[in-house]
C-alpha cells in the first residue's frame, strides 16, 4: 500500500501544501466567528447531517427527520425504514463520542479504528450485520471491531489476505499516528483510501473510514464539528468514488512515486478531498451569516404567528438569543413586555417547537437547529422531505 504520503519531494507538494493552509484557514475563521453558544446546537444539527450523506453514499437514504425522531425514541412501524432509523442513530452516538474526543490523538491507530467499528456494530440491528459470501452465498455475520475472517473482493480490487491485516494495520499506524497537524491535514485523504484498501472489516469499511477522516480533521483543524466533508462527497459520489478506485491501481511509471500504488492518483484524491472539504466549510459559512440567518429565522417566527402556532412576541425572544447568544429564563418577561406568566407561555411554545433548549428548568436558554426547520433556516443543508 505504499507510498502511504505525499513526499515532501513530490511536485505535487507545494500546491497541496497551500491547499491545506487555506483550508486551515478558513476553517479556524469560521469558528471563531460562531458565538460559542451555537457551537453546540449546530454541532448536533451538523451530526445528523453527516450522518444522512455517509448513509447516502452507502446507498441508504434515512433524512434528517427521521434521525431526530429516532434519537427522541420515535421509530417508523415499517421494519425496513426503523432498521435505517437505528444504523442512523448507531452513526450519531458513535460521531458524538469522536467529537467528545473518544479518538482524540489516537484516530489512526488500529485499536481506534476496531474501536469505532465496534461501537457503530454493536448498536445495530441483527438484520444488518449480515453479509453474503461472493461465492459460496453464505450468510456471514460481521462481528464488531472483529477482522476480515476471509478473502474479498470490492470491485476490481482485491485486498490484503486476512491473515496479512493485523501486519498491514500495523504499518498504517505507524505512518499515519506519528504525524504533526498540518501533516495530518495532508494525509487524511491518504489515510481515508489505504484504509479502504486494507479494507479491515467484513462490512463498514467506507462508514469507519469517513468516521476516522472526520476524527482526523476535528482534532487538527479544531472544527469545533461545525461542518462536515460527507455533505461534499455524497453531492460529488461518483468523483469520490472514481478516485478511490483510481488510487487502487499500481504505480505508472518512474515519475509517478516510489511506492507500489500510484501516487499522482493519490495525490488527486487528496486535492479532491481537500477541495471538498473548502467548499463545505464556505458552505456553512454563508449559511451561518448572521444577519440573513437572523432574517430566516424571525421571518419563519412570523409566520408561525401569523398562523396561531406561536404566541405573539415569539420574534422578540428569539432576536435576543440570536443576538446574546444564550439568554436568562428571568429576563424573558422584560423582552415579551407582558409579564412572567406570557414569557413563560411563550418560552415553552419555542421549547415544544425545539427551536429554544436548556440544560435545566432554570438554565439559560439558547437556540436549536432542528431538522424540521434546517430547510427554512438552513437551505441546502440537506434536500427536503418530498414523502
Amino acid at each position: 500500500m505504499e507510498s502511504l504520503l505525499i513526499g515532501e519531494g513530490s511536485r505535487h507538494r507545494a500546491a497541496l501544501t497551500d491547499l491545506a493552509l487555506d483550508l486551515a484557514q478558513k476553517s479556524a475563521g469560521f469558528r471563531r466567528s460562531l458565538p460559542e453558544s451555537l457551537l453546540a446546537s449546530l454541532a448536533d444539527l451538523v451530526r445528523s447531517m453527516n450522518c444522512y450523506y455517509s448513509n447516502l453514499i452507502e446507498g441508504h437514504d434515512t433524512h434528517p427527520i427521521d434521525i431526530e425522531r429516532a434519537l427522541k425514541g420515535d421509530y417508523s412501524s415499517d421494519t425496513t425504514k426503523r432498521d435505517l432509523q437505528l444504523e442512523a442513530k448507531a452513526h450519531i452516538t458513535v460521531q458524538q463520542w469522536i467529537d467528545g474526543g473518544g479518538v482524540r490523538g489516537r484516530a489512526t491507530t488500529a485499536d481506534a479504528i476496531r474501536e469505532i467499528h465496534e461501537r457503530f456494530c454493536v448498536l445495530l440491528p441483527d438484520d444488518l450485520l449480515w453479509v453474503e459470501h461472493p461465492t459460496t452465498k453464505e450468510r456471514i455475520k460481521v462481528i464488531p471491531g472483529g477482522l476480515r475472517p476471509l478473502d474479498v473482493s470490492v470491485g476490481r480490487h482485491v485486498p490484503v489476505s486476512p491473515g496479512a491485516l493485523p501486519r498491514f494495520m500495523q504499518r498504517f499506524e505507524d505512518v499515519y499516528s506519528k504525524l504533526g497537524r498540518s501533516e495530518t491535514i495532508l494525509a487524511t485523504a491518504a489515510a481515508h483510501h489505504r484504509l479502504a484498501w486494507i479494507h479491515p472489516f467484513l462490512d463498514g469499511n467506507g462508514r469507519v473510514a469517513r468516521l476516522m477522516s472526520h476524527a482526523m480533521l476535528l482534532e487538527a483543524l479544531e472544527t469545533g464539528a461545525v461542518w462536515s466533508v460527507a455533505r461534499g462527497l455524497a453531492r460529488n459520489v461518483d468523483a469520490y468514488k472514481g478516485h478511490l478506485a483510481a488510487c487502487d491501481l499500481p504505480r505508472r511509471n518512474d515519475l509517478d512515486g516510489r511506492g507500489n500504488l500510484s501516487e499522482e492518483n493519490l495525490a488527486e484524491f487528496t486535492r479532491f478531498l481537500l477541495t471538498t472539504c473548502l467548499d463545505q466549510v464556505i458552505f456553512m459559512e454563508r449559511l451561518m451569516q448572521p444577519d440573513q440567518l437572523r432574517a430566516r429565522i424571525l421571518l419563519w417566527a412570523e409566520e408561525e404567528i401569523r398562523l396561531n402556532r406561536l404566541p405573539p412576541k415569539s420574534g422578540a425572544i428569539l432576536e435576543a438569543v440570536l443576538y446574546r447568544g444564550e439568554l436568562p429564563r428571568g429576563e424573558a418577561a422584560a423582552i415579551v413586555g407582558t409579564g412572567d406568566r406570557q414569557a413563560r407561555r411563550v418560552v415553552s411554545a419555542l421549547t415544544d417547537h425545539g427551536v429554544l433548549v436548556s440544560e435545566s428548568t432554570r438554565a439559560h436558554l439558547r437556540l436549536a437547529f432542528p431538522a424540521t426547520l434546517a430547510s427554512r433556516w438552513m437551505p441546502g443543508l440537506f434536500p427536503e422531505r418530498t414523502g
